[in-house]
Parts: structure tokens; C-alpha cells; sequence
């Protein structure tokens, strides 16, 4: 009883936030992830970070000397006075400082930009799905790429794909027809097996750096990152995005808790999902 409640609730929010959180007119109004404002500043004043150990260990270093100077204490340092002691230690790392602060100058990370998807719109829905079923998927869609660097998604449950909306990898033919999911197929491959066994949620933070790429064809060629959430283990949501790391740890969070209140939906629905998904 006392792990149906919650479930319960979450569920109950979760059909409001259906109804409720989402206007057209006015865009997606319900919560989002939290802000990480600490890593927002670092990463908007890089290189105000990277000097401030140049600074704090100059002023220390001149204080130091300053102090010196109108102390009356001999220059010459004496090992048998403490104030001498205290003087080289502060010295020590003052000088630690400013080196540490011309590594950070020196050593600078690869610069990550956001990449453009190469592929066709796409907008995939099952038939015959239920239209509270429906809302829910879409909702979802619009909910994540709203509040993250989210450019597809494909939603597989019970070896169907469900939806499979956004950018994706245009057909062989290039007829400006997307690639369509072999979700039978997508759900027996490793990634899929691994998330699905595990119950744990999978972030390919550099995509291309994973020889699992090869089963996500469906996603555009340069799909940067992706986030593999399982959906109880009957489903799994693949999420693509645009930067590589582009997703936060508040993302991450953000979409597991959309993923179980998804697969609560779909548990209780199951019986209205077709064994064989029609587009």
C-alpha cells in the first residue's frame, strides 16, 4: 500500500501536468530542471576564473612583502623566528598560486558548440493509441526539447515504436522520408538490453565516441549525445541531443522522473497498445 500511493499521486500530478502545463500560445509553463548557477558562472567568466589564482597569489605575495617591510624584521630570513617561518610558508603558496593560475591560462578544454541535426523533420506516431496515450507522448516531447538540448526522440515500449518525432536520418532514397525504427530489431541490441536489464539510465555523452552508434540509425548522422532511459522493462526512451555533454546532471534528473511517470502511463495503458505499431 504504501508504495502504490506515491505512485498513485505521481501519476495523478502527471495527468494534470497533461492537461494543464502545456499551452500552445504560450509554450511550456510547468517546472523545469534546476539551474546549476555555480557552473553557469564558471562556464560564462572562463577566463576571469582561470586568472583568479594569478591575482589572489600576487596580492598574497605582496602583502607578504609589504608586511616585511614595515615590520622592521630582518630581510635576511631567520629560521629561528617564527614570523620568518610564517613569511616563507605564505610565500610557498603565493607562488603555488601564480603557477597554478598560468597552467589553467595554458591548458583550455576543446571548445563544445551546439551542431545543427543533418536530417528531416519527422513526427511518428502509433495508431490507435489512446488520445490521453496520445497527449502524454507529446507532452513529453515538447516538455524535454523545451528545456534541453533534446532534437529527437524515439519512444519504444513492448518492441513498438510508439513515437518517433523531431529531427531524424533521412531515408537511403532521400526522398526527404526519415528513417523509420526497426523497433523489434532496436530492442535486442545491446544498448537497449543494457538499459532495459540494468533499470538504470544510460548517457552516451559523446556518441560518436560508442561503437553502439551503429544501432541508432535512425537518429541523424551527427547526433552528439544521447540518453537512453528505460521505461520499466518493456520500453525504452531514446532521447538525441544536439552538444556533446549537453545534458546536466539536472537534465538526466529531469528525465528520469518524466520516464517513470511515463512508464506508470504506459503500464496501466498497455492493454490499449497494439502488438504491431502502424504509422
Amino acid at each position: 500500500m504504501n508504495s502504490i500511493m506515491p505512485l498513485f499521486l505521481f501519476s495523478l500530478v502527471g495527468k494534470l501536468t497533461t492537461e494543464l502545463l502545456w499551452t500552445r500560445k504560450g509554450g511550456y509553463k510547468g517546472p523545469k530542471p534546476k539551474k546549476e548557477w555555480i557552473s553557469n558562472w564558471v562556464l560564462n567568466n572562463d577566463e576571469t576564473v582561470r586568472s583568479l589564482p594569478i591575482y589572489v597569489g600576487g596580492v598574497s605575495l605582496a602583502v607578504v612583502l609589504f608586511n616585511r617591510t614595515i615590520s622592521g624584521i630582518a630581510p635576511v630570513a631567520d629560521a629561528s623566528s617564527s614570523q620568518s617561518r610564517a613569511d616563507l610558508l605564505t610565500l610557498g603558496l603565493a607562488v603555488t598560486n601564480i603557477l597554478t593560475g598560468l597552467v589553467w591560462l595554458s591548458i583550455r578544454p576543446k571548445s563544445v558548440s551546439i551542431v545543427n541535426p543533418r536530417g528531416v523533420e519527422c513526427r511518428r506516431i502509433c495508431s490507435n493509441l489512446p488520445h490521453s496515450l496520445v497527449s502524454e507522448l507529446v507532452w513529453v516531447w515538447e516538455s524535454v526539447s523545451d528545456v534541453t538540448c533534446c532534437r529527437s526522440l524515439v519512444i519504444v515500449y513492448n518492441s513498438d515504436c510508439l513515437i518517433q518525432i523531431g529531427i531524424a536520418a533521412e531515408s537511403s532514397t532521400h526522398n526527404g522520408e526519415a528513417v523509420s525504427v526497426n523497433a523489434a530489431k532496436l530492442v535486442q541490441g545491446s544498448l537497449c538490453q543494457g538499459v532495459i536489464k540494468s533499470g538504470a539510465q544510460s548517457y552516451l555523452a559523446n556518441l560518436s565516441l560508442y561503437p553502439g552508434r551503429s544501432e541508432l540509425p535512425f537518429l541523424p548522422s551527427n547526433t552528439q549525445a544521447v540518453i537512453l532511459q528505460p521505461l520499466g522493462d518493456k520500453g525504452v526512451a531514446i532521447i538525441g541531443g544536439d552538444t556533446i555533454r549537453g545534458f546536466t546532471t539536472s537534465d538526466q534528473a529531469w528525465i528520469t522522473l518524466i520516464g517513470e511517470k511515463l512508464e506508470a502511463t504506459l503500464s496501466k495503458c498497455s492493454d490499449s497498445i497494439p502488438s504491431t505499431a502502424h504509422h
